[in-house]
């Protein structure tokens, strides 16, 4: 049976490989959704008449729902085949604003097999990248990823 839709396993991806997401607009309903469901209610994201005494005054989108955002495009390339996030580290180096285009740049920079058959982790440097070409956020989502059955069986060959 073919399941359609299935992202990559473990064993198609490979250090140094380079892959990207389709692109998305953060849009005001987006983030008048993410405020009311997280609570992150403060005057930066809320407020939009009184924004002269603010730092940054545009719309700016909270950098949660950006990383949000992010993930949701990527998650397409671990569909069915993604078994578990297990950390990250995450740094923003620009606002992002409702109207602005993003997508999202992946490098692998750790791939190995683990102790347990059939798994093993892989993490990427994500850029989160705007419609001007500039990188608003980058983490490094450390995954737990299924393999191929044929790959386990080699593995567990080896040993």
């Amino acid at each position: 049976m073919i399941i359609l839709n299935t992202g990559f396993f473990w064993d198609d991806l490979e250090l140094g490989m380079r892959f990207r997401s389709r692109s998305r607009t953060v849009t005001e309903a987006d983030l008048v959704n993410f405020v009311n469901l997280s609570w992150l209610n403060e005057e930066l994201f809320t407020n939009v008449s009184d924004r002269a005494h603010m730092a940054i005054r545009g719309r700016v989108v909270p950098a949660a729902l950006l990383y949000a955002c992010a993930e949701g495009l990527v998650t397409p390339a671990m569909q069915g085949t993604g078994l578990a996030f297990l950390n990250a580290s995450l740094d923003v180096s620009a606002p992002t604003f409702v109207g602005d285009t993003i997508h999202v740049q992946c490098e692998v920079i750790e791939h190995r097999a683990t102790s347990r058959p059939g798994r093993g982790l892989v993490r990427t440097r994500n850029a989160v990248v705007n419609q001007h070409d500039q990188t608003v956020l980058t983490y490094a989502p450390l995954r737990l990823m299924r393999m191929k059955a044929e790959t386990n069986v080699a593995i567990q060959a080896q040993e």
